[in-house]
């Protein structure tokens, strides 16, 4: 019998989350069992719990967790691409807060040996996220792009994407992570008052892309300033400033999930080659996963928080 954390209603985890009881069926041809070891926790994990991405009743109880990276247990048929034993990523994976999940074969990647298992497995949301917003803005060597909220999780993996692409990029950051930012190969750029000013003193050449992590209103009023075209400000978090014609990007539309689907295996290639500095802010029990969702709610980590069965 695995176990799994759900959420019984709506409200605070330590009030709705159980880890509970949970039978996992045999797998089926093009389905397997994975063993969890590392899950990538997200904001959307506690935004989920809290009934802020929707509070439909339907739902309930209803399993955490988008991303994991683990060991294959099991296989639904021989011609599978995967065996027992084998080391792999899962994403989406549906329900990861837990020891073990059934996933589709589409959704699994192998893991490469040089690749960890816990950054494995908090690789891929953030990774996905910050390739769409990248690929939407259509950068290139010609384009110099702020990236809001540089540091951080998305991010950090924006900016490198961005390096990648030969576009000069600025970021904004708190300075106690500013050479950490310039060592992605951005100009780091503090946020708060004063926002503007700073971003204009950093460069020669206007501004011709944004992309928002951050999605505050100083983030987007000073985008609106900075470039001509409201449709070059990217966002990932800004769905309330949509009347001002930024474009908001969250795996929903055709366009969207293609970025998405098309990014994975790049991304797994380049953190285990190297290429894409990722990093784990800390690591939490996975039987301690409510209090780690309101840690991470509060927090403004510099990497990603991964739970540990």
């Amino acid at each position: 019998m695995a176990k799994r954390f759900i959420a019984t209603a709506y409200g605070d985890p330590a009030d709705v989350l159980e880890y509970v009881d949970h039978q996992i069926p045999a797998p089926a041809p093009g389905q397997v069992v994975v063993q969890t070891r590392a899950i990538g926790m997200n904001p959307v994990d506690i935004k989920s719990v809290r009934g802020q991405t929707g509070s439909d009743a339907s739902k309930l109880p209803m399993p955490i967790g988008y991303e994991m990276a683990g060991t294959v247990t099991a296989v639904g048929d021989i011609a599978d691409p995967f065996a027992v034993g084998d080391e792999v990523i899962v994403y989406p994976a549906s329900g990861a807060y837990a020891d073990s999940v059934l996933a589709d074969v589409r959704a699994v990647r192998p893991r490469p040996a040089a690749l960890d298992v816990e950054r494995a497995g908090g690789l891929l949301l953030v990774g996905v996220t910050a390739a769409d917003a990248v690929r939407t803005a259509g950068l290139t060597e010609s384009d110099v792009v702020l990236v809001h909220g540089g540091s951080g999780a998305v991010g950090a993996i924006a900016v490198q994407l961005a390096v990648q692409a030969g576009a000069t990029v600025i970021a904004t950051a708190s300075p106690a992570n500013h050479r950490f930012v310039r060592a992605l190969g951005a100009v780091p750029v503090s946020y708060g008052e004063g926002l503007l000013d700073r971003v204009e003193a950093a460069t020669s050449t206007p501004i011709t892309a944004v992309i928002d992590t951050v999605g505050n209103d100083e983030a987007i009023d000073a985008s609106l300033a900075l470039v001509d075209n409201p449709g070059k400000i990217v966002s990932i978090a800004a769905f309330g400033r949509a009347a001002d014609g930024i474009v908001l990007v969250n795996g929903s539309t055709p366009e969207s999930r293609r970025h998405r689907a098309e990014a994975v295996d790049d991304l797994i290639a380049g953190a285990a080659a190297g290429t894409l500095l990722t990093e784990v802010a800390a690591t939490f029990p996975l039987a301690d996963a409510a209090s780690a969702l309101v840690e991470l709610e509060h927090a403004h980590p510099r990497g990603k928080f991964i739970l540990l069965p």
